[in-house]
């Protein structure tokens, strides 16, 4: 961690007292550290086991790496190229599916990767940025151009705030992207029980926080150590000394102890009789998916599947029936019909959705989940809502982008924010599909403006597209975090993997090893009640961010500029 305070000569003159117009340039190596530390922080995430205190460390070293830039533009280019080494590492496997299954070739779906990359990286850029410019830019008191920022209270909550916006506007901004947040690190990590009070952003936010009060106090005592000893033992400056480094220290390990005995509360409370579950996992290669040949043969796998052993519910990956609801093959609907009323299992299936029009012509196609329950002739239907950009829905100007990509699936329609659950013997299951889960917040709202509200959340998932990467470790982690918001169980059927279910707390109970064909049996217990997190959605950590922004403008650069009578504004 580098020191932000800036080296005297051996006459005792500082730099800056020296020449008080210089302003100080931050060397091109400055950028590739911050670039490496983020290429790092790839690894605090899943599948690294506790990697949240890996992420914590990184963290402390981002923000003392951050402390050494002398302006906003110098700050925002070091979050830039820290998110940059996060993203281009933690999301290469978007360069499988572009170019393995897509089709796209080698030179422009790397340079798809990068780009998109760079456009992930500028929100952690304008996160540093909005910190330097709220606060640390107010230079602790010096208007030298030369002098680093230095971590202070209201700076350090200002990391914390901006950081969090910054996530919270990559998860929002062009339909969203939040992946690798740096909060779903923390699943295992010591912020993990802040999740049901503030959700994914929140715990981010706290995560900020600690590693500012901590570099806050890792500098107090480097600047301690410097004073003369004479000066330092005085016992008023003493006194101060001690505290500036033991009130942030403290601070810090108060947020690391209440991360840590959170999950002691328990916000929600077991309701209605535990299901039985079998969650499928077929295999079917992706590449076969959409041929004839392939579809015949996932349609047969998953009705020998489905009928081979009764459970409370039996649930498919998406569109593991890989064809129109409408053109559903004869046998397998009379199999699954049968099969479900002469067991009482409830059954969903993943498949395409679609209008017909009194002229015969399917319209409005859509992404879809399908339930079966036993007694009853009334199909459950569940569309997605959460459509991924250029593999579902194409945006306005891409479409040469997509037809660069052999992808048969393109415009689907949408199915409203809000949808009634699946009732499997009166418990009401609420079900997603795909990157759908990813956005915690619309698994809030669907909890929080339901009529029924659902004990049990369900992922069904297609992640074939991007092999055997780490992909399939970080979307289980994700799921993780929602069982943790919600304090509900998630469980997940996948093609290829990670099928799993994962308890009311975050813990896996069971999973099925990838590229494997398979079925999870296990025993669920759903929940009932509301997390904090369930009731306000992500309004906590928005309102708390913006509002300490505010105070950092308004009163941290102008308290300074009263006592000096200006401030500095020197930039690199």
């Amino acid at each position: 961690m580098a020191d932000p305070i800036t080296s005297r000569s051996r006459h005792g003159m500082s730099a800056s007292a020296a020449n008080p117009t210089r302003v100080r340039t931050l060397p091109r190596w400055h950028y590739l550290v911050a670039l490496a530390a983020g290429a790092a922080n790839t690894l605090s995430f899943a599948p690294t086991p506790h990697g949240g205190w890996l992420e914590l460390v990184i963290f402390v070293f981002f923000f003392g790496w951050l402390t050494r830039a002398t302006g906003w533009k110098s700050a925002a280019l070091t979050g830039g190229a820290f998110g940059f080494g996060n993203f281009v590492s933690g999301v290469w496997w978007l360069y499988v599916s572009m170019h393995f299954f897509g089709g796209m070739p080698a030179p422009l779906a790397g340079t798809a990767l990068v780009l998109f990359s760079l456009y992930l990286a500028l929100y952690p850029a304008l996160a540093a940025g909005v910190w330097s410019f709220c606060a640390g830019h107010a230079r602790n008191g010096s208007s030298s151009t030369d002098t680093p920022f230095s971590p202070t209270w209201h700076g350090a909550l200002a990391f914390a705030s901006a950081w969090a916006i910054g996530e919270w506007l990559r998860g929002t901004v062009f339909t969203g992207f939040p992946w690798l947040a740096s909060g779903y690190a923390q699943v295992d990590g010591p912020f993990a029980g802040f999740a049901p009070l503030a959700g994914v952003y929140g715990v981010g936010w706290v995560l900020a926080l600690a590693a500012a009060l901590i570099v806050q106090a890792l500098l107090a005592l480097l600047r301690r150590s410097r004073e003369p000893r004479e000066a330092s033992s005085s016992g008023q400056n003493a006194r101060d000394g001690i505290a500036r480094i033991a009130a942030p220290a403290g601070i810090a390990l108060a947020l690391i102890a209440a991360g840590l005995l959170l999950p002691l509360a328990k916000w929600t409370v077991p309701a209605n009789a535990p299901l039985t579950v079998r969650l499928l996992q077929g295999d079917v290669k992706q590449e076969m998916k959409f041929e004839e040949a392939g579809m015949r043969a996932a349609i047969d796998q998953y009705q020998q599947m489905i009928t081979s052993k009764p459970a409370d519910l039996i649930v498919t990956p998406e569109t593991a029936i890989p064809v129109l609801a409408q053109q559903l093959p004869a046998p397998f609907a009379s199999a699954v019909r049968s099969f479900s009323d002469s067991t009482g299992s409830a059954i969903l299936f993943g498949a395409i959705g679609g209008s017909v029009t009194p002229e015969g012509r399917v319209v409005d196609y859509t992404n879809s989940l399908f339930g079966v329950t036993p007694g009853t002739r009334d199909i459950y239907r569940y569309d997605k809502h959460h459509l991924v950009p250029f593999g579902e829905f194409v945006p306005w100007g891409f479409r040469w982008f997509v037809n660069l990509m052999s992808i048969p699936l393109g415009d689907f329609a949408r199915g409203g924010p809000v949808q009634k659950p699946f009732v499997v013997h009166n418990q009401p299951v609420a079900v997603d599909i795909c990157y759908e889960d990813i956005f915690g917040e619309e698994i809030a709202r669907t909890i929080r403006e339901s009529d029924t509200p659902a004990g049990v959340l369900i992922n069904s998932t297609n992640l074939a597209w991007f092999g055997d990467t780490i992909a399939l470790d970080q979307h289980l982690q994700i799921a993780r975090m929602r069982s943790l918001e919600t304090g509900r169980p998630m469980l997940r059927a996948t093609n290829t993997g990670m099928t799993a279910a994962i308890d009311a707390n975050g813990k896996v109970l069971g999973r099925l090893t990838p590229y494997t064909i398979g079925s999870l049996d296990l025993t669920v217990q759903g929940t009932a009640g509301r997390t904090p997190y369930v009731t306000s959605g992500n309004n906590t950590v928005l309102a708390v961010s913006l509002l300490l922004l505010a105070f950092g403008f308004a009163f941290g650069p102008g308290r300074i500029r009263g006592r000096n009578g200006k401030s500095g504004n020197g930039e690199a």
